[in-house]
């Protein structure tokens, strides 16, 4: 699967939409849901930031680039194959599209 071009703006699909946040009992982290056609998909950490970012506004290239600032310490090459990875796996369910 080719990730998306720099200029592509990634948002969420038709038919899916934000649930409630709550906590997370065994990791005591806030964890967010994503209701899509299909089923849930439970989010948190860098999947979360990832998601939250794909508001149709920002463009693949300005959200890898805000995580690339984020997590400057690992290898920018790397941020980018698997931010790709991870929306076009999101893009094949049919939560995002671009």
């Amino acid at each position: 699967m080719p990730p998306p071009e720099d200029s592509a703006q990634p948002r969420l699909a038709t038919g899916c939409r934000w649930g409630a946040e709550k906590e997370n009992k065994a990791s005591s982290k806030p964890e967010r849901v994503m209701l899509y056609p299909e089923g849930v998909l439970r989010l948190r950490d860098t999947g979360l930031l990832i998601l939250e970012s794909c508001d149709g506004k920002r463009t693949f290239g300005e959200i890898i680039a805000e995580l690339q600032a984020k997590f400057g310490d690992a290898d920018p090459e790397k941020i980018r194959a698997d931010i790709g990875l991870f929306l076009e796996q999101l893009r094949h369910k049919r939560i995002v599209d671009y």
